[in-house]
């Protein structure tokens, strides 16, 4: 071949491939997470309001509203509170509910939390989880609070439904056949349950089991499930940072004399289940050993198989965990994690404000003696006919509501 004509068609070949690749390179980046995200960053880091002394006050009037349907319970980061909805996460100066910065995807949020309050990121991170369109939720973004920034990113293998529960150190996802655990640099600590791609398939022992209900609490993840060679079910008590991430570490397994148990509640020391027939509340210590079993002033209604979102509705201030059982509020001891009251009629668990004790009625907010659980009094709230179910937080003197798919603001009146 003479070598013009050869030096032609190299150049040909050349152009062929050049094209070739810059067609692959735009597709690539068309389908990229970076070309369908939208970051807007906030000019000024939020502000927290100032914080609430004192007793409630004898009323509330409601700042604003913005829908947020991607967050079970209000999310305050640092300084922030943040929504969910649709495709969108946005932090929001808690006073007058403006956007400071937002963070857009052309794909699903399925849930959005708080956590890692300790890092050094702006008052902690953010934590937005996408469904990918696959029907897994395997997108996951940490944003600053303060700002909006990014600061990292991984690929859980979560399905919708899950929620990200934060101990403050860690993060768990959970799911019906499968629980991860991850730490402040996104980092995975723990699989347990039905690995999609196991490296080694001896590791899970209980890989066919089911989740009920999942509690992580520091040093321990607790887990009800429910297996096909057991009529009953299990609590597991496991390490949620182990020497290996794919090797869970369990502390102990203990058969439960229910197919209905939900844990509540996992301390270092401790554990506590909530069972029917007839309602009650069993403690373990560390060992998996029964140190109490205590009657319960719940309905029996109130203990499904399985609760919203597999965890248990509670919160709390460090003395006491309250717990929600879908018609009533019972106080916990925080050492002993057996109960102190029970106050029925509630919409939720309870929260401090300033120096009261908060718990969401339908005609408003209840405040509580915290020692014996008497209402004082009553703070009327308007909200939407048939609001069942409604969850408290607090920033500054900015009282949350989570009624539904719609995050309200109150401030004092």
């Amino acid at each position: 071949m003479p070598p013009e004509r050869r030096r032609r068609g190299d150049v040909i070949a050349i152009t062929v491939i050049t094209v070739v690749l810059l067609v692959a390179g735009g597709l690539i980046w068309a389908n990229s997470p970076v070309a369908n995200t939208v970051a807007q960053e906030a000019q000024v880091p939020v502000a927290a309001p100032p914080t609430w002394t004192g007793p409630a006050p004898a009323a509330f009037r409601e700042a604003w509203q913005a829908p947020s349907g991607a967050t079970p319970v209000p999310v305050v980061a640092g300084p922030a509170v943040v929504t969910g909805d649709g495709s969108a996460v946005s932090g929001r100066d808690a006073s007058t509910g403006a956007e400071a910065w937002s963070y857009r995807r052309n794909i699903p949020l399925c849930t959005v939390t708080a956590a890692f309050p300790n890092s050094d990121k702006g008052g902690g991170q953010v934590l937005a989880l996408f469904d990918n369109g696959t029907g897994w939720c395997s997108e996951l973004t940490s944003l600053r609070p303060d700002t909006g920034a990014q600061v990292g990113a991984r690929n859980p293998d979560l399905r919708p439904g899950t929620r990200l529960l934060s101990n403050g150190s860690l993060v768990a996802g959970t799911g019906a056949t499968y629980l991860e655990v991850f730490r402040n640099d996104l980092v995975q600590t723990l699989e347990y349950g039905d690995i999609v791609t196991p490296v080694e398939h001896d590791n899970q022992e209980h890989a066919d089991c089911t989740n009920g209900s999942v509690v992580l609490g520091n040093e321990r993840l607790a887990v009800v499930q429910r297996c096909p060679d057991d009529p009953d079910d299990q609590l597991r008590s496991v390490n949620p940072a182990g020497k290996e991430d794919e090797t869970p570490e369990e502390r102990y397994t203990v058969d439960l004399p229910s197919d209905s148990a939900t844990v509540l509640v996992a301390t270092p020391k401790r554990a506590v289940v909530a069972v029917p027939g007839p309602s009650r509340l069993i403690v373990f210590d560390d060992a998996g050993i029964e140190v109490a079993t205590v009657p319960l002033d719940v309905p029996e209604a109130d203990l499904p198989p399985v609760p919203p979102g597999r965890t248990p509705t509670v919160e709390t201030d460090g003395q006491r965990y309250y717990w929600w059982s879908g018609s009533r509020t019972v106080a916990l001891d925080a050492v002993e994690l057996t109960p102190v009251w029970t106050v029925p009629g509630t919409l939720g668990p309870a929260v401090p404000y300033g120096e009261s004790l908060l718990v969401p009625v339908p005609d408003g907010l209840a405040e509580l003696d915290p020692a014996s659980g008497a209402v004082l009094r009553t703070i009327p709230v308007i909200r939407p006919a048939g609001m069942n179910s409604v969850r408290l937080a607090v920033l500054g003197d900015v009282l949350l509501e989570q009624r539904g798919p719609v995050l309200a603001a109150l401030v004092p009146a």
